[in-house]
């Protein structure tokens, strides 16, 4: 086993670097991610298992490792509106959609399982990216400091640059890589139990940085990439009836982490002070089930994400200092669907669906345009084909949509009052929507039992 974990970890080396798109990944791995992430009571294959049931790895017998990776492709738009005269006396009012430019990223997962046939033991270690998000909106090029300004035309405010009231060039990085070391012990032949303690380490860099705190005459700064590292767990019961019907229940703690700690710069390249700030990974309540019968496979989760109450999420709203205090989202809600059609000899089709609430309150929307990725609709296909009884190639194909804006107002900590905690703008708005696609292939090998 631990020249699996070796060749694990070394891997990792090379790949950490990669964000992800999205903040709490629906699946990972080809398979999975076909069956929109549900696996929680019925363990297609190891990725999915050992994301969301580290119970489930029990009805692995033998040896599988698992490498997939993914090439992911969102396109965020952010837009704003400003009224007639906010400019100045007799201006026009404003608005304009900028779209993001950041491109295509990677996704990798990696997977081992160690199962022996009758042994109520098994044993696994993954390595996922779990969560992340980034965009790269430019800078408003028709702006009130440009000599060719014209108002008239499409001109989208929360773009400015920072001296004309904007973000200016608004960037961010974030990404989060967990590695999991999975225990599962088959009670019985139909009940097993497991557990996973999970150790994770994030990166995020924000251009400008709102969580700093802005000088009167130079703005807010811009950061380098900052690094925490941080731990959880994960246990889950899982149950298969042997008639078909299965049953899966699981819980991920919160992933506890250090402070990102900032080194910020201004925009004239002078030193600014040093900022920290705290983002954990929320705890994630699912429970699943799962219907097998001839050629088809089912499988339905629900998980609950809970936001309200975790550290970075939970705080919302301006310092004293004109910094952000924190995202303030509300819990979540994620239903997923997979089918599975096995009629086609060594060629399994599947489909899947994924739903999801939007936990960014429109009164604090304004807070989150550096984390746009909110998906509420998610459709994939895919399918596997078996090379051999060890060797199974799989694949699938992602959209998802935002089905919708995410809108609120522009807010200045300048405009903060008893009546207006968040010092909303009136009149003016903001909003960003979002498609994602992705392509994922991925290789499942099983050793000698």
């Amino acid at each position: 086993m631990k020249n699996y974990i070796v060749v694990l970890c070394l891997s990792l080396i090379s790949i950490y670097g990669f964000a992800q798109t999205g903040h709490i990944m629906q699946g990972v791995g080809a398979t999975n991610m076909s069956m929109g992430g549900a696996s929680t009571g019925q363990p297609l294959d190891i990725n999915g298992a050992l994301l969301w049931n580290p119970a489930s790895i029990s009805t692995f017998d033998s040896r599988i490792i698992s490498i997939n990776a993914g090439a992911f492709f969102s396109s965020p738009k952010l837009s704003s509106s400003m009224p007639a005269g906010m400019l100045g006396p007799g201006a026009p009012a404003v608005s304009g959609t900028t779209e993001d430019d950041r491109g295509t990223s990677i996704m990798p997962a990696l997977a081992v399982v160690f199962g022996k046939p009758d042994s109520k033991h098994t044993f696994g270690i993954s390595a996922f990216g779990i969560s992340g998000f980034g965009v790269t909106f430019p800078e408003e090029s028709n702006n009130p400091l440009s000599n060719s300004f014209n108002p008239t035309k499409s001109s989208n405010p929360v773009n400015y640059p920072q001296q004309a009231g904007g973000f200016g060039h608004l960037q961010s990085d974030y990404m989060l890589l967990q590695v999991g070391i999975t225990y599962a012990y088959k009670v019985s032949d139909k009940l097993s139990l497991g557990i996973q303690p999970t150790f994770n380490y994030s990166s995020l860099q924000l251009k400008p940085n709102p969580l700093s705190s802005p000088s009167m005459t130079l703005g807010y700064p811009t950061t380098d990439k900052a690094s925490a590292v941080g731990y959880g767990a994960q246990a889950g019961i899982f149950f298969d009836s042997q008639t078909g019907f299965k049953l899966g229940v699981a819980y991920k703690t919160p992933q506890y982490f250090d402070k990102f700690e900032f080194n910020n710069t201004y925009l004239d390249n002078s030193t600014a002070p040093v900022n920290t700030f705290t983002m954990n990974y929320p705890a994630i309540a699912s429970i699943g089930t799962g219907f097998s019968k001839g050629v088809i496979d089912l499988a339905l989760d629900y998980r609950y994400v809970f936001y309200s109450t975790t550290e970075g999420f939970e705080a919302k709203g301006w310092t004293n200092t004109a910094s952000v205090q924190g995202f303030g989202w509300k819990d979540m809600s994620i239903v997923s669907f997979g089918l599975q059609y096995k009629g086609l000899n060594k060629l399994p089709i599947r489909l899947g669906y994924t739903y999801s609430t939007n936990p960014i309150n429109s009164d604090l929307a304004f807070f989150s345009t550096p984390a746009t990725a909110i998906i509420k609709n998610a459709f994939q296909v895919g399918f596997g084909y078996e090379f051999t009884d060890r060797l199974v190639l799989n694949g699938v194909y992602h959209y998802g949509t935002s089905s919708g804006d995410t809108r609120g107002q522009l807010l200045n900590p300048m405009a903060v009052s008893s009546g207006n905690p968040y010092g909303a703008l009136p009149g003016t708005s903001v909003s960003y929507s979002m498609t994602t696609s992705m392509v994922m292939f991925g290789i499942n090998y099983t050793l000698k039992k």
